[in-house]
């Protein structure tokens, strides 16, 4: 009879939270929907009634807007998988060689080390070294504008190197005794255990790299050279530009919309999500490090 009933409990309860999940995943997941909907309307008809979970009078202007030169879009969407996938792989590699080298009890002034890297997450030098140093190395209007400048995170490598100390000495040891140097322990120990905290870290770059836009405002002049951001970016100001003057000699169109505004996020957000479900399983695993004592 207990048994009976704690499982009907059980049962309940998982239920509950099973509603209650469901609920928050809606709830998550409307405003979304509403940019879809929104993005295949009738830049009139919200105007006129608002937003709403259908599309109301069908029409696809806001894409036809974005699209008017597909080259310069496919260009655009070139540009910023380059930059996501270099920017991405690289930061990742040099922030691991970092976070590891600092985890080894072994290494003169680690706490040193730790401490000055640490002590850039408080006081930054802003904006100006980072121009001067671009500036001097030729990077203006190249492509290395875009990775450089946000290659290392400060905070990820702190991350990587506190989920890195959880790691077994006893592990690396053994590798050590086996005739294991450091690059071959790190890439067949250390990297294959830190996978959730790497997937983790690798999912916030790409997102990073893929939503920039600053970095190209600053760094490039080439049109060739603009991200996908960045070109939306243009085209959007330079529609408001045309609404704002009152061209006649334009369509409704090209001319700025709510329609178009959404279907800027679409076009923007849309390829990246597909990169959560590959990462989804280490990045909850990686961004409750520490929430729970081994």
């Amino acid at each position: 009879m207990n048994n009976h009933e704690l499982s009907a409990s059980e049962k309940g309860l998982k239920i509950f939270f099973y509603t209650v999940l469901s609920i928050v995943s809606i709830v998550c997941a409307l405003p979304f929907i509403l940019i879809i909907s929104g993005s295949l309307s009738d830049s009139v008809q919200i105007l006129q009634k608002g937003y709403s979970i259908l599309p109301r009078g069908f029409s696809l202007d806001g894409y036809r807007s974005i699209f008017l030169f597909p080259m310069q879009i496919a260009k655009a969407y070139g540009v910023s998988i380059f930059v996501t996938g270099a920017g991405t792989g690289i930061g990742l590699t040099v922030m691991t060689f970092c976070g590891y080298a600092i985890s080894r009890s072994e290494l003169r002034y680690r706490n040193v080390i730790a401490f000055m890297i640490y002590f850039t997450t408080l006081f930054s030098g802003g904006l100006v070294p980072w121009y001067i140093v671009v500036t001097k190395l030729g990077l203006k209007n190249s492509i290395w504008a875009l990775i450089i400048p946000a290659i290392c995170s400060s905070f990820y490598i702190l991350l990587i190197r506190n989920f890195m100390k959880t790691i077994p000495d006893a592990l690396v040891e053994s590798a050590r005794l086996e005739g294991a140097g450091e690059f071959r322990t790190l890439l067949q120990i250390v990297v294959p255990m830190s996978k959730p905290i790497l997937a983790t870290i690798a999912l916030f770059l790409a997102l990073a790299y893929w939503n920039d836009w600053y970095l190209a405002s600053l760094y490039i002049s080439k049109a060739d050279l603009w991200p996908l951001q960045y070109r939306l970016y243009n085209i959007l100001n330079a529609a408001s530009k045309i609404a704002s003057v009152g061209a006649e000699n334009f369509t409704s169109k090209i001319l700025p919309t709510e329609t178009q505004k959404l279907a800027n996020a679409i076009v923007a957000t849309g390829p990246i999500i597909f990169l959560y479900p590959f990462l989804q399983k280490y990045f909850v695993q990686g961004i409750s490090i520490g929430a729970v004592k081994g």
